[in-house]
């Protein structure tokens, strides 16, 4: 059985986030909204405030798909519509937001030249 999201708070979503490696927070906008990045690049951001949304850096192709079947996955706030998903994490399953974090964290890793991967050590 999933659990829904609900039942995460902002620092659990923090701690996920976190547990990546090579992973930072930064609050580079202003000091209401956290930032994770990896080796600098960032791939998921929230508001401090008001945990109601994540947006997470998505394939384009899966992002329509997802826009498209799921009304809580609308095209990225402030962000590049093409590359970033703004999710409202009410009634998302917990595994699947999951799930959306570790594609958005694997896609700005898959950018990362080979050479520059195993400098990391990822």
């Amino acid at each position: 059985m999933f659990t829904i999201i609900e039942d995460m708070n902002i620092e659990e979503f923090r701690e996920y986030c976190l547990a990546k490696p090579i992973t930072t927070e930064d609050l580079p906008f202003d000091e209401n909204t956290l930032v994770f990045k990896v080796d600098g690049k960032m791939f998921a951001l929230t508001s401090l405030k008001n945990f109601i949304s994540i947006n997470l850096k998505c394939d384009p192709d899966r992002a329509l798909e997802l826009r498209e079947e799921f009304e809580q996955i609308n095209p990225g706030y402030h962000m590049s519509k093409v590359h970033w998903n703004t999710i409202t994490i009410e009634g998302i399953k917990r595994e699947f937001l999951l799930e959306l974090i570790d594609h958005s964290y694997n896609l700005v890793v898959s950018k990362f030249s080979k050479k520059r991967r195993m400098e990391l050590g990822i």
